[in-house]
């Protein structure tokens, strides 16, 4: 048998900084063999097309430092989840590239001449030994798939089963959803949405204007069969606290 951790939505540097330490404590209890990171691993604010909407983009040079400062951040975070999969020796490591990580390859795409500030080159997948998935291209091991996802519905997991007609787990919409259904063919099949490892606080996401939301800190393991079967354990951080085999992990 072989097992899998998998982080949801980080959104460095606006992370929670306790969800994410009881996410790399599960990392050293669960010793997987496989990590999935399933995007957004950035807020990359600092290209944001949010950020400037009604405004005028400032000058290069005005930005850059910008980048360059939430770059360095994002990467200190990612050392350190280097150092946990390290510990336990989990070499197989994946990265599904999440919208918001896109919107470097958008910055890149206006300035070609830094191709340096690319998501895959700016995070240095390659010499982390990540395999790199592009924004929504499907990673599957065994039978379950994983994308950054697709859909924001209020039954996302539902609409995302069914497009995709697959077991499937993602991020993005940063709650927990699971819906499952059964094919002729196939039997039954399920999707996961897995929530978020991101600061949940209005006061640091300043876009959502107060706004109430359903979001949930997560991570899953997911235990797989060496004929592909799996069995999927979400393990839910509730301020900063999570339980595993029967013990606290506390942020």
């Amino acid at each position: 048998m072989r097992r899998a951790v998998v982080f949801p939505d980080q959104h460095y540097p606006i992370h929670d900084p306790k969800a994410v330490n009881v996410a790399l404590q599960v990392i050293e209890e669960a010793k997987p063999d496989i990590f999935v990171n399933l995007g957004d691993v950035g807020e990359w604010e600092s290209v944001s097309g949010h950020r400037w909407k009604r405004r005028k983009r400032p000058p290069l040079e005005y930005i850059l430092p910008m980048v360059e400062k939430e770059v360095s951040q994002v990467n200190k975070e990612l050392d350190r989840v280097d150092k946990a999969l390290a510990k336990v020796g989990c070499t197989e490591k994946y990265i599904c590239q999440g919208n918001h990580d896109e919107w470097l390859d958008f910055f890149v795409d206006e300035n070609p001449y830094l191709e340096e500030y690319r998501f895959r080159e700016a995070c240095h997948w390659d010499k982390r030994g990540f395999t790199f998935k592009k924004y929504n291209e499907v990673l599957t091991i065994g039978k379950l798939s994983f994308i950054h996802g697709a859909y924001v519905t209020p039954t996302h997991a539902k609409k995302h089963l069914e497009s995709y007609g697959c077991n499937l787990m993602y991020g993005h919409t940063h709650d927990l959803q699971r819906y499952s259904m059964t094919r002729l063919q196939d039997g039954a099949i399920s999707s996961w949405s897995l929530g978020c490892l991101k600061n949940m606080k209005s006061s640091k996401n300043t876009w959502l204007r107060g706004r109430l939301h359903n979001w949930n800190h997560a991570v899953a393991i997911v235990d797989f069969w060496p004929n592909g079967n799996f069995a999927v354990q979400i393990i839910e951080i509730v301020k900063g606290k999570a339980i595993l085999n029967g013990k606290e992990l506390i942020g």
